[in-house]
């Protein structure tokens, strides 16, 4: 029995000598396969709070978020914060060929009438280049304040001196016309007296208008004494109210002397040129000629 016993050892001894190498290579690779499960195990357990609890800086800042979902920053009155985040506003649309074509129109007839109207050299001293004019008043007259004066040497026969220049700018064919009997806060024109002038002159018109070019309003001045201090005469009035109605009409100064538009009017009529100037006005759009 002993015997037996010890060859059954010695069997099994032998058996575990041959599969020694095969044992330790398998108790290696469960070691290994152990470890790789653990770790895998672990970052299982570590992602889901990572995601779903952010850090407080990464949920405040704006810094990292997408553009479509980030909120612009607060802006105060008169900042462009918005307005850069939302790119440069579109540009104006500009005038249309129509408009542009009949702008192009316009100049060309006011050159065509160099040497019988003097629009053509307004324009060229303007400063917006634009003609200014009132719009459609011959069913609806423009409406004037013509009251009286307490300047010295204000005489009653000046209203009818200022009455009278309207009729001659009238008679020219004008399509406006003026009602001289409204009341002081209904006018669109006012008439005011002073004595003199502190420079070289005896009126002075005062005019606004839209951004179309049409007037709106208009303010004359007129004074009772000249730069010289010479009081004014009834006749002489006439004629500087002849000068300051065609400004409310919309003319500027002409460059020629024989005009009731030169600056310092010599003449005590209207002339030719006058006339045709006011009338080609008239005929043309107001508004912007560039």
């Amino acid at each position: 029995m002993p015997s037996r016993v010890a060859g059954l050892l010695l069997q099994v001894r032998g058996l575990l000598d041959r599969r020694a190498p095969t044992l330790i290579a398998a108790t290696i690779v469960l070691l290994i396969s152990a470890v790789l499960v653990d770790a895998l195990w672990k970052h299982n357990r570590r992602a889901p709070a990572a995601i779903a609890v952010p850090t407080p800086a990464s949920a405040s800042s704006t810094a990292v978020a997408p553009p479509d979902t980030a909120a612009p920053p607060a802006t105060t009155p008169g900042t462009t914060a918005t307005r850069a985040l939302q790119g440069p506003p579109p540009p104006a649309t500009g005038p249309s060929y129509m408009e542009l074509f009949a702008r192009s129109e316009t100049r060309r007839r006011i050159r065509a009438s160099a040497g019988y109207t003097y629009l053509n050299e307004i324009v060229l001293a303007s400063q917006d280049s634009m003609l200014h004019r009132w719009d459609n008043r011959i069913n609806r007259p423009v409406r004037v304040f013509l009251g009286p004066g307490t300047a010295a040497n204000f005489q009653p026969s000046f209203l009818d001196a200022v009455r009278d220049a309207f009729q001659r700018w009238r008679d020219t064919g004008l399509p406006v016309r003026f009602n001289l009997d409204v009341d002081s806060a209904s006018a669109e024109v006012h008439f005011r007296w002073r004595i003199q002038f502190d420079m070289e002159r005896t009126g002075q018109t005062d005019l606004t208008w839209d951004q179309d070019g049409n007037l709106v309003t208009a303010e004359v001045t007129l004074a009772t004494f000249d730069p010289k201090g010479r009081p004014l005469g009834p006749d002489e009035m006439r004629v500087v109210a002849l000068h300051e109605i065609g400004h409310v009409l919309g003319l500027d100064h002409s460059p020629d002397s024989s005009d009731v538009m030169y600056a310092r009017t010599k003449v005590q009529e209207l002339s030719p040129r006058d006339t045709h100037s006011a009338l080609l006005l008239y005929q043309l759009p107001p508004g912007s000629l560039r």
